[in-house]
């Protein structure tokens, strides 16, 4: 196909507002699914240029070098075993004539080729290449079938007959190969090269001679950004312009870009304007107001260079205007309210102590199997304090932790919290701030929920660790006891989140508390629950896959997690549970696979293990005076000299120096098995020799199981 026949493609659909949170995944999905179908069809390369538009009225996609037909290709179609194709005589069984006919083909075209062990006769066709009007019709269908829609909207045509389906209503669809219209159809549309430009400063409708100029005329005429990615780089430009102007900062950008994709979402042509409230807002938490600004109005509040909320806040506008006074205004008269109603939300809060909120949790549903908010935080009180006792904390520490558990869920009885749940937790903080409580026990209120999501910051003092972590396992164990476990995608209580925030915790404190000694004491917590069945082998095994999760993000191999979790026999199967100790051993682990011995002492540990189970009775001692060949006598000096220091490093918390020292004995192991018959006839001689191997077993596996790095 000649490069004259290759241009550029063009689709956009043309619909009523979409969802402005889902717009950049409609978008993506849309440009990938048609691409991908025109990939598939031999019409489009895999690595050609490609560009997604979408708007909140229009998603749209355009590919470079598209062709109109594809080329066409060979193709070997498998026909049937040549035993079924001939008979004895070599000549077309029937079968095989009914089939070449069904295919416009003779027996020219066939040939055989070796399928495995059989013989089987194939039939070389030549396909011929699509058609771009075919192919691009099935990639328009699959896209638009395939695409992230949260709510599916029916509507009738224009007709008012027929009736479709999509996310909102479409109106027009544009399909242009260079400057042809490509004659494709959905949702009742039928392609034109007719674009629509911004509902009120732009020209309604402009009809494109190709392809290629869809984005400029839409920004030059119609007055849209058609990209998505250059409309939000636009609007970030202009939002740092003007608080750099105000003299101000937009503050930490990861907490303002998720709001700057829901407002690309929102408009076509976008400017930014300043506004701003009275000063005697800046009263009521910071928190408060932003989050009022940012999830109500799509503000974006600014922060004052040297700290503390700034009493202006930037309006991310649809219009371009010279004179833009009734917009900031009106802005500002809708935001005012809602500001006054934080303010009154917060003082009158403020009326109540903490402790006093505490009976109004009973009224407040948790789960109908495990009782109120009220029984839940009575819960994470008794589990906090048993953390303690596990980790023998001084009394004043353990006052400090009983009051933040026991204070920590009274702010969701507050008025403010009941109208912005998202507040959980700091409100808490604050209002135990306006009572004097120590600032300890009010930051740990607000960080007991975290890590809230990935890469969240921990709680900030030890306070805050032991209720966040008395939280979440409260949540796990709970659900666990009442069959809530997570299956397949459905996770409605958030335990993978849950599990994952236990692990960060764990993996970050000082202490050596195992997942098995939480899981007794917390399930402890809930013998008055009726119907409370907790199982601790599932719940084990559930944080285990978590913590399989974590450790493969952080880049560790599923070899090296597999033996650490798979424990050491140091403490019997305790220390995989002692998740701090965890990210240590892997740490270990991996330095000693890349030894030369690794791979095979690895490979030696897994033999001996498999000796093992074979046999029966196996006790774990020898007698060095008993052996009688060579190199067992040299493995058991060896391991004398090795194993002490070994045990010792591993005692003393350095698995890293414990397993490299073990790489001493890779000579005399290998030797052993060269020339050492383990199962000799004599059944003292037997005995002693697995008595050795079960000892270096042991010993080889106090910090991992090594026989899990095995190739």
């Amino acid at each position: 196909m000649s490069s004259d026949s290759k241009k550029e493609l063009l689709v956009e659909l043309f619909t009523e507002e979409l969802p402005p949170k889902v717009l950049k995944k409609l978008g993506d999905a849309f440009e990938s699914g048609i691409h991908a179908g025109l990939v598939s069809r031999g019409l489009a390369a895999a690595d050609a240029k490609v560009e997604m538009f979408a708007t909140p009225r229009r998603l749209a996609v355009r590919i470079a070098e598209v062709a109109d037909i594809a080329a066409d290709r060979a193709e070997s179609k498998k026909l049937m075993p040549v035993k079924v194709a001939f008979d004895v005589a070599g000549n077309p069984t029937p079968a095989l004539q009914k089939r070449l006919e069904k295919e416009s083909a003779t027996l020219a075209n066939i040939i055989r080729k070796m399928d495995g062990t059989e013989e089987v006769v194939y039939l070389d066709v030549t396909i011929k290449g699509a058609w771009l009007r075919d192919a691009l019709q099935a990639a328009l269908q699959d896209s638009i079938a395939r695409l992230p829609i949260p709510k599916v909207m029916s509507y009738q045509l224009a007709n008012g007959l027929d009736t479709v389906q999509f996310v909102r209503p479409a109106h027009g669809l544009v399909a242009m190969h260079g400057a042809a219209i490509i004659p494709v159809e959905i949702l009742g549309l039928h392609a034109s090269n007719v674009v629509h430009g911004h509902r009120f400063q732009g020209k309604k409708t402009m009809t494109l001679a190709s392809a290629g100029e869809y984005e400029s005329r839409l920004e030059k005429e119609g007055g849209v950004i058609a990209s998505f990615d250059k409309r939000r780089h636009e609007i970030e430009r202009l939002l740092i312009a003007h608080a750099e102007q105000c003299g101000d900062t937009l503050g930490d950008r990861e907490e303002y870009l998720s709001l700057l994709d829901e407002v690309t979402a929102l408009v076509e042509l976008p400017t930014v304007y300043v506004g701003k409230f009275e000063r005697e807002f800046l009263e009521v938490p910071a928190e408060c107001l932003t989050l009022t600004m940012k999830l109500n109005q799509k503000y974006f509040p600014l922060y004052l260079s040297e700290g503390g909320l700034s009493s202006r806040f930037l309006i991310v506008s649809n219009m371009r205007l010279d004179d833009a006074r009734n917009i900031v205004e009106g802005n500002q008269r809708v935001v005012r309210p809602r500001l006054a109603d934080a303010r009154f939300f917060f003082n009158t809060d403020k009326k109540t102590k903490l402790a006093d909120r505490l009976p109004k949790l009973a009224s407040v549903v948790y789960h109908n199997k495990l009782g109120s908010q009220g029984e839940r935080a009575e819960r994470v009180r008794a589990i906090t304090n048993s953390i303690c006792r596990l980790m023998s904390a001084e009394a004043g520490f353990m006052a400090q932790a009983d009051l933040a558990a026991q204070l920590a869920k009274a702010d969701l009885v507050t008025d403010m919290v009941g109208e912005f749940p998202e507040l959980q937790g700091t409100m808490g903080k604050y209002y135990a701030l306006n009572e004097g409580i120590d600032a300890v026990v009010a930051e740990a209120i607000e960080d007991h929920y975290k890590p809230k999501f990935a890469g969240d910051a921990l709680p900030r003092n030890d306070v805050g660790t032991v209720v966040a972590l008395a939280d979440k396992l409260e949540t796990l164990v709970g659900m666990f006891g009442v069959g809530q476990v997570p299956t397949g995608d459905k996770d409605p209580f958030a335990l993978r989140r849950h599990a994952i925030g236990v692990i960060r915790i764990l993996s970050g404190i000082n202490e050596t508390l195992s997942l098995i000694d939480l899981a007794n004491s917390v399930s402890r917590a809930f013998k008055d629950c009726a119907g409370f069945n907790f199982q601790q082998s599932a719940f084990l095994d559930f944080m285990h896959d978590r913590m399989r999760s974590v450790y493969l993000d952080q880049g560790f191999t599923s070899h090296e997690i597999s033996s650490v979790l798979s424990g050491g026999v140091d403490s019997g199967s305790i220390h995989p549970y002692v998740v701090v100790d965890v990210p240590v051993r892997l740490s270990a682990v991996r330095a000693f696979s890349m030894l030369p011995s690794a791979q095979s002492l690895a490979a030696a540990n897994k033999r001996i293990g498999n000796i093992l189970k074979k046999a029966e009775g196996v006790k774990q001692a020898y007698v060095k005076s008993s052996m009688t060949e060579v190199a067992e006598t040299a493995l058991a000096t060896a391991m004398e000299t090795v194993m002490p220091l070994a045990k010792s490093q591993c005692e003393n918390g350095d698995y890293t120096a414990s397993l490299q020292s073990l790489a001493a004995l890779r000579e005399p192991v290998d030797a052993f098995f060269e020339t050492v018959m383990v199962n000799a006839d004599d059944p003292a001689v037997r005995a002693n020799r697995l008595g050795l191997l079960a000892t270096l077993h042991r010993e080889m596996n106090r910090v991992a199981d090594l026989s899990k790095l095995a190739a």
